[in-house]
């Protein structure tokens, strides 16, 4: 559910989500500025998830701002002073610009896991990209590796796709520009998380088009514990590739009471409260980490 904010109209509800405009503004096509509100919903496997994680709109949000505030010289959508977030969702929303969004989520792999162990389990490689032989769930890459898909429409899967895809869908001078641009932000970000014992192990980026420049900018969420892979370093030395930082604390709960494969197994069930807090106390101490 939406909440109501002086000044702002609803727009667009997302997993977890919302997006508004000034209500003097007719559509985002002729909005100055975005407002763009992050809530406690939890989605996993396509689907919003109950109950949501309690403060997680607020943590997300504090991650992000850290975020943009440590990658200067990359543009990003930020503008204004964020203290006149409107009161009724001050520390969970962003003022940012409309931009025009290209259709790819730009995924950046420094180690092996999730979807990516699946794919080279079937091919040696992920998303065209070859990779050596003998890996294990959870390796270090030799590099990291830029591995995009095609952002579906709410509710679909997004679509793994080799670089070359992306030259089809966006041309070959933006897609080298995100490439590199999401390369050195990971490369950037992986090593100032790595300095306080964090392990990111692969994230996504999203980029749109400044409406009167051009330039290239980075949008919507950033390095988040949601948009992103992170693992305690000392665990992993010690063996434990499992201690993250995310919310696969709540995939692995469901994968194991639900059938996440099946379209006819109806509703996901309800999470249970160990689960939420264990989730809340794992974005907690994310923060904690990264930003003391």
């Amino acid at each position: 559910m939406t909440i109501e904010i002086e000044g702002f109209t609803d727009v667009y509800s997302g997993k977890v989500r919302d997006l508004y405009i000034p209500t003097d503004a007719v559509s985002i096509d002729d909005a100055e500025t975005l407002l763009v509100v992050a809530s406690d919903r939890v989605s996993a496997y396509d689907h919003v998830l109950e109950p949501g994680i309690p403060g997680k709109g607020e943590l997300l949000t504090t991650l992000s701002l850290w975020w943009f505030d440590q990658l200067s010289g990359i543009p990003n959508h930020l503008v204004g002073d964020q203290a006149d977030v409107p009161v009724e969702v001050a520390g969970r929303a962003m003022l940012v610009k409309p931009l025009d969004m290209f259709p790819i989520e730009c995924v950046v792999r420094g180690y092996l896991s999730g979807s990516g162990w699946k794919e080279y389990l079937e091919s040696q490689s992920v998303c065209g990209v070859a990779l050596p032989s003998g890996l294990e769930n959870g390796d270090r890459l030799p590099e990291p590796i830029y591995t995009p898909a095609f952002k579906a429409e709410l509710g679909d899967h997004d679509e793994n796709i080799t670089f070359e895809r992306t030259i089809e869908l966006v041309g070959a001078d933006v897609a080298e520009r995100l490439r590199a641009l999401s390369l050195e932000i990971y490369s950037r970000a992986s090593a100032i998380a790595e300095a306080r014992g964090v392990i990111l192990a692969d994230t996504k980026f999203e980029f749109g088009a400044d409406r009167v420049s051009g330039e290239i900018t980075l949008a919507d969420e950033v390095l988040t514990s949601d948009s992103s892979r992170y693992w305690d370093a000392e665990a992993y030395a010690a063996g434990d590739r499992l201690a993250s930082f995310d919310k696969q604390i709540v995939r692995n709960w469901l994968s194991a009471n639900w059938n996440t494969t099946d379209p006819n197994a109806g509703p996901p069930p309800e999470l249970p409260t160990a689960i939420v807090e264990q989730t809340a106390a794992r974005y907690r101490e994310l923060l904690s980490r990264l930003t003391a």
